[in-house]
């Protein structure tokens, strides 16, 4: 045995793509940080609307008025933020870190710009409102991506276990 193999680093396996579960459990596990920013921003409108004068007839946002839409685009750009800043940080969101999921560009390299950023995030929510069905195209596409994967030019890949 020579000293240049006893030094050299061990080779890690190549990441693998994400499958659909992987990304619903990250989903699912996201759900709760973005839960909780909903909840923030929700208290601030209903505060400000109570301190606008509307105190006295302990009303909440009426449904289907331009607050409410205000408010429901504001949740929407919060998790957003939370989402774009999390993936251009590091490649996780809190939900993708159980699982090694890792957002890289499509050629592999790491870290999207905030545009392709973005634009996942909104295909992602079209996919959503249509019932998820851009995440189970996944189960057709020959490349195993979702709608917000080819929209982007990124993918989720999972890292290998770190040895031990």
């Amino acid at each position: 045995m020579s000293a240049e193999s006893d030094t050299a680093p061990l080779a890690l396996p190549a990441p693998r793509r994400a499958l659909l579960g992987w990304r619903l459990l990250a989903l699912f596990y996201d759900a709760w940080p973005v839960l909780a920013l909903w909840m923030l921003v929700s208290a601030a409108f209903t505060l400000g609307y109570t301190f606008l004068g509307h105190h006295a007839v302990r009303q909440n946002i009426p449904p289907f008025s331009l607050l409410q839409w205000l408010l429901w685009l504001t949740c929407w750009a919060v998790a957003g933020i939370y989402a774009t800043v999390s993936w251009r940080r590091g490649g996780q969101t809190l939900g993708m870190r159980p699982w090694r999921l890792v957002l890289v560009a499509g050629d592999g390299a790491n870290g999207p710009g905030w545009k392709t950023l973005w634009l996942r995030y909104a295909v992602a929510t079209l996919s959503l409102l249509c019932a998820g069905v851009g995440f189970w195209w996944a189960w057709l596409d020959r490349d195993r991506l979702t709608w917000h994967d080819r929209a982007s030019g990124t993918r989720l890949v999972r890292k290998p276990r770190p040895p031990r």
